[in-house]
């Protein structure tokens, strides 16, 4: 029997963590043959080289493209799309695969989703249908929308919305967010383990901080970080700082970030790269999270983490009570950590259900697996017909 091959493709510390339980499901059924890329931050030394991560949860990566080029401006990420199509099109033309998969919606992916078009290969998409009306993210993700043949959304709502741009119901599923499995299949590391495993002290209450650019606000990152930065003093809390993405303006967030952790080491830490499993530990212990990652909506949920989500990044996506949305200024963002640390706020979090949860909670990968398997690859999948809405 001859086996189908699937290739997925990963950019980022972020999509890998969310695509583990597909590639294992995939991996692990003797009917499909797994097939990686890894390509944008994976490979960035100025991103701390993410693609070690894959290595040591022991994914073979068939091929590496790189394409982000040096300049962390709109110019720069937009050329590195041009040499990124040209590496997609030479790996999809040596693999042969029959499906790719691409999760989320940066920008990096428009690169693969083309290729791939192009190729005439189907693309599978994960995590369409949402809205990020602060960044180009969003025109990002429709626009893989319409390249795709079949689409696994992560709740009912970015469901119909991927309907609604006029793809066939028959090809659009709601299974949840795939990288909740993870809670079922990752033992988490105690407080003390944590703090060990980073070499710093987590004793008392701390912030986990994660900021992107926010690549439709006309304020310079320099602004917004040190505004963060003076609430997150005032505060009083103890804060352990991730890396930004390669938006326009990530290095110079990256930047500052790090001077500051530099100046208070007693205080703040800079931790470049968590890797899955300390950062959803950090999830577990942390007090609050603080920025702007799309994290605080789809994970932090599940561990009732309360969130202070500053700017417009994630405006337009679904989230939990958990949520604090507050303008990025430093009395806004103060404020919002002070109501977020409150035991009124903590204590009105029990029994909130996280509105990224499937109803088969830890399958999310299993049932996306099982659909591609199953794929009718026989009557020119990439022609797609266009639903109206009646």
């Amino acid at each position: 029997m001859k086996r189908r091959t699937i290739c997925v493709v990963t950019t980022s510390r972020a999509d890998f963590g969310h695509l583990k339980s597909l590639l294992a499901a995939i991996y692990s059924d003797p009917a499909l043959r797994l097939q990686v890329i890894a390509s944008g931050m994976h490979l960035a030394p100025e991103f701390a080289m993410t693609s070690e991560e894959l290595r040591a949860a022991n994914v073979r990566i068939d091929r590496k493209i790189h394409m982000l080029l040096s300049g962390n401006c709109s110019l720069s990420n937009l050329k590195s799309i041009g040499v990124g199509i040209m590496g997609f099109a030479d790996a999809f033309f040596e693999l042969k695969p029959e499906v790719v998969v691409l999760l989320g919606d940066r920008f990096e992916l428009i690169a693969a989703a083309v290729s791939a078009l192009m190729l005439k290969i189907p693309i599978a998409h994960i995590h369409g249908g949402e809205r990020s009306e602060g960044s180009i993210d969003e025109s990002v993700r429709h626009a893989i929308t319409k390249m795709a043949t079949v689409h696994f959304a992560a709740t009912e709502s970015y469901r119909r919305r991927i309907i609604q741009m006029g793809e066939l119901p028959a090809k659009v599923f709601n299974f949840g967010a795939p990288g909740l499995d993870q809670l079922s299949a990752c033992t988490l590391l105690t407080r003390t383990q944590l703090g060990k495993d980073l070499g710093i002290s987590l004793d008392g209450p701390f912030a986990l901080v994660t900021f992107h650019p926010a690549t439709r606000d006309r304020e310079s990152v320099a602004t917004q970080a040190r505004h963060i930065l003076e609430a997150i003093e005032l505060s009083g809390l103890r804060a352990l700082f991730t890396m930004a993405n390669a938006d326009d303006g990530g290095l110079r967030i990256n930047a500052i970030l790090k001077a500051r952790c530099e100046l208070r080491p007693g205080r703040f830490a800079w931790v470049p790269h968590l890797g899955h499993r300390r950062y959803l530990s950090c999830l577990r212990h942390s007090s609050v999270m603080i920025g702007n990652s799309s994290s605080g909506l789809t994970e932090a949920p599940s561990f009732r983490l309360p969130v202070v989500n500053i700017g417009d990044r994630q405006r337009g996506r679904i989230r939990a009570a958990n949520v604090i949305d507050v303008p990025c200024s430093r009395d806004a963002i103060l404020n919002g950590i002070r109501k977020a640390c409150s035991p009124r706020f903590r204590s009105s979090l029990r029994g909130m259900r996280n509105p990224y949860s499937g109803r088969q909670r830890g399958s999310v990968g299993e049932r996306i697996k099982q659909v591609l398997k199953d794929l009718d690859l026989s009557r020119s999948p990439t022609v797609k017909r266009f639903r109206d809405l009646r």
